[in-house]
């Protein structure tokens, strides 16, 4: 007999429930024993949320509208406010959609941005056209042969209304290389609460405390609450500037954040939109607007939003921490990302130089009239970064792929030549890549891998090192997880290289220069003596 949903819904109340891990397995395996094995497959999948079946919330949501007759448009602008697909379905077919109302602490889609190649590119995709000269009227004669009004001859020519130079509509920014957040805070119905989400919509909070700390007193300003779009940035506080990527990283995903972590890679917020105040949801607005409310938030709260280096820890463990005694002077962690009008595409030049040479990746451009568009890549934002050389890899393992390329050996490891490649051919991984290629390259690429297997494990392969492949990556950081001592990060592939043998990809050596030529590379001991 085939269980129904009443009674799995049941039964995951009963396990949610359980006060104990043997209450809870006592549960798991009874949900399975009534099941049938294609069931207890899909009970499993959901309850370790694994389902991997192209389901996405998007269908879901266009399933509601059918099924409610009503417009998909408001079904998703009602989630996107109250972030339960279980009261839209309600709202749907109790016709109170237009009811649902904006509340904090879900995260909401990030506006994304297109990538150009080339400031002319970028530049060309803002550009206004000048308005065409206004025609002169022609003239009409009284019978007496006077003209009524002024003909075209009697018009000097410099007072003519002249064409207008082309001009950029566009803001611009630097593109910093940290952690793009979506900040939560101020609402006076839940004091001191304070929310952080990753691009991947995760709660990152305890991963920042001292972020969470100086957002905590918001609410006492009289602004909020409040949403904010922006980036984590580590801090070099001395320099006033951003930290590579690479010493962030070392704080990505801690549970635990100590006094040493807090003042080895301090924090920042880098505000650059602003999504909801005063009690307004401001997607629909222009960006000049927006920009506008940020820049008069931020001027509110700058001296409000700050928290300590280093608390007392024993006092934030024995009386929680908005009671933490803090050590030594607040630091500012709100700040407010410079923003100005562009000129020309060799103002975009310049503005990119400038940009790498304070550390930053490149330069980002958004259209002053764009409105925010959740989960979107459009054109209105377009971001500039110019890749670093290339480098060309042998393929030294292969990965099953998930979805659509389930089955298919489609996450390629990739290795260059080692210091002792000549003595005993020294391959050192470096890397794993799964985009840049068409399809019917990666079905290929499956089939040959398949027949290229050195030893299977199952979910991988180590396969013999003969196809090669040439790689764009954003940069280099050192890291302990390749044998190669580096990680590139943000691989993809730029084309598979069955012209080249073996003996002509990269080495390590090659990668240290790269690693050596970024101006945001992580400052080394050797460097600073």
């Amino acid at each position: 007999m085939e269980l129904t949903l009443a009674e799995v819904a049941e039964a995951f109340a009963a396990i949610a429930g359980a006060r104990t891990t043997a209450q809870r397995a006592a549960l798991v395996e009874g949900l399975l024993r009534r099941a049938t094995p294609l069931e207890a497959k899909y009970l499993l999948k959901l309850m370790i949320g694994d389902m991997r079946i192209g389901v996405k919330q998007s269908l879901v949501e266009e399933a509601i509208a059918v099924a409610a007759e009503v417009p998909v448009a408001e079904v998703r602008h009602a989630v996107m406010l109250e972030a339960d697909l279980a009261l839209a379905v309600r709202r749907a077919f109790g016709g109170t959609l237009s009811d649902a109302h904006m509340r904090l602490f879900h995260p909401l889609g990030f506006m994304l941005a297109s990538p150009v190649d080339s400031p002319e590119e970028a530049g060309r995709r803002f550009e206004e056209k000048p308005e065409e000269p206004t025609p002169p009227k022609k003239s009409r004669k009284k019978k007496t042969g006077v003209d009524e009004e002024s003909s075209t001859a009697a018009v000097p020519k410099d007072s003519m209304e002249q064409p207008q130079a082309h001009t950029i509509a566009a803001f611009l920014e630097d593109k910093y290389d940290g952690m793009r957040a979506q900040l939560h805070c101020g609402d006076p119905s839940q004091p001191g609460r304070v929310v952080i989400y990753s691009r991947n919509r995760e709660d990152v909070t305890e991963s920042y405390p001292e972020l969470e700390e100086a957002f905590a007193l918001v609410e006492r300003s009289g602004v909020g609450p409040l949403i904010f779009d922006g980036e984590i940035l580590g801090w070099d506080l001395k320099e006033g500037k951003a930290l590579p990527f690479a010493v962030l990283g070392q704080r990505i995903g801690r549970k635990r954040v100590s006094n040493a972590w807090r003042e080895q890679v301090p924090v920042i917020f880098m505000a650059f939109d602003l999504i909801f105040a005063d009690g307004e949801l401001l997607l629909h607005l222009p960006l000049r607007e927006r920009r506008n409310r940020l820049e008069a938030v931020v001027e509110r709260l700058v001296e409000v939003a700050r928290s300590p280096l280093a608390i007392d820890e024993r006092a934030k463990l024995s009386q929680g921490m908005m009671f933490a005694e803090p050590e030594g002077d607040p630091v500012e962690r709100l700040l407010l990302a410079p923003s100005r009008l562009v000129e020309s595409a060799e103002d975009i030049d310049r503005a990119y130089a400038e940009a790498r040479a304070r550390g930053n990746e490149g330069v980002m451009l958004k259209s002053v009239s764009s409105l925010y568009q959740p989960g979107r890549r459009g054109l209105a934002w377009l971001k500039l970064k110019r890749e670093l050389a290339t480098l060309d890899v042998v393929v030294t393992g292969a990965e099953l792929g998930h979805g659509k390329r389930a089955g298919i050996l489609s996450d390629y490891t990739f290795a260059v030549r080692g210091p002792d490649y000549e003595k005993n051919g020294e391959l050192l991984n470096v890397g794993k890549a799964y985009s840049g290629l068409t399809d019917a390259e990666i079905a290929a690429m499956s089939v040959w891998l398949m027949e290229h297997t050195l030893e299977d494990r199952g979910f991988f392969r180590t396969v013999e090192p003969l196809k090669i492949l040439e790689v764009a990556f954003n940069n280099i950081m050192r890291s302990d997880r390749h044998a190669s001592g580096f990680a590139l990060r943000f691989p993809r592939i730029v084309r598979i290289r069955d012209d080249k043998p073996i003996n002509e990809i990269d080495s390590v050596d090659r990668v240290e220069e790269i690693y050596q030529s970024q101006v945001d590379k992580p400052v080394e001991q050797s460097d600073a003596e």
